[in-house]
């Protein structure tokens, strides 16, 4: 089990730049895939991105395709979601989520099994 704290989020105007930390507890994270979602007030939960254990693949929702970046840092037990022109749309709490890297199945939430508290990102118009 990894424990998992979400900071980074905020309000800023459409266009601005937001990023994303997530901070993983336990000596294991590296053996860990990692997977950043969403949920707007009224809307389910989507999937916006996800990176390998090793950080060799990344995965995008086409929403947030070319905008957003997932990184990770394993010595820091951390991985970030680095937001960039962003829209009114892009309003929602955002979560972490971790699993152990089966090396698939990286964009549903059931199959993540630890998730943080959540994030708020409030995009104006």
């Amino acid at each position: 089990q990894v424990q998992l704290v979400e900071s980074g989020g905020g309000l800023v105007q459409a266009g601005g730049s937001l990023r994303l930390s997530c901070a993983a507890s336990g000596r294991t994270f590296s053996q860990y895939a990692m997977g950043w979602f969403r949920q707007a007030p009224g809307k389910e939960r989507e999937f916006v991105a996800a990176i390998t254990w090793s950080g060799g693949r990344t995965f995008y929702a086409d929403s947030v395709k070319g905008r957003f970046t997932i990184s990770r840092d394993n010595a820091k037990n951390t991985v970030y979601l680095q937001m960039n022109s962003l829209k009114p749309e892009d309003t929602a709490d955002y979560y972490c989520a971790a699993r152990l890297d089966s090396g698939r199945n990286y964009l549903s939430g059931v199959n993540y099994d630890d998730w943080g508290q959540g994030t708020q990102v409030t995009v104006s118009s």
